[in-house]
């Protein structure tokens, strides 16, 4: 191919040659990406598996076993929220943009931070409310 033949002037290689590598780094910052959103799908899908446990056994013998179980999935769902966050924050002070700008570290922090809370929230609703009256 005509771009990948060298050039006469090495300057001109040299020039390729550093475009590619920011190149890369942008497609490793927007890889990054992909993988916080795939944490967060894993996230939300540990809290959703702990509110699916919760509803299917709710009339579990301990009642307390069923919502132990549902908490587990619920706050691990927060945990990964959390942790997904912090490497991707992490990755993103090695990286430096090039032709693409990334999200800011703060939208990632804020969604990470409302998924955790929200996950407390719900464990908190869980064991607290009961039919509307607080539990035994």
């Amino acid at each position: 191919m005509a771009q990948d033949d060298p050039p006469e002037n090495p300057d001109k290689s040299t020039e390729w040659a550093e475009l590619r590598t920011d190149l890369a780094e942008d497609r490793n910052i927007m890889a990054m990406e992909r993988t916080f959103a795939g944490w967060m799908r894993t996230a939300f899908a540990a809290i959703g598996i702990g509110l699916g446990f919760k509803a299917v056994f709710g009339a579990f013998d301990p009642p307390w076993l069923a919502k132990a179980i549902a908490t587990v999935f619920i706050l691990s769902g927060g945990w990964l929220a959390i942790t997904a966050q912090k490497r991707a924050c992490r990755t993103l002070e090695r990286l430096d943009t090039h032709k693409f700008e990334a999200i800011s570290t703060p939208n990632f922090r804020v969604l990470a931070y409302a998924v955790a809370s929200g996950s407390i929230v719900l464990t908190a609703g869980l064991w607290i409310l009961n039919d509307g009256g607080i539990s035994p």
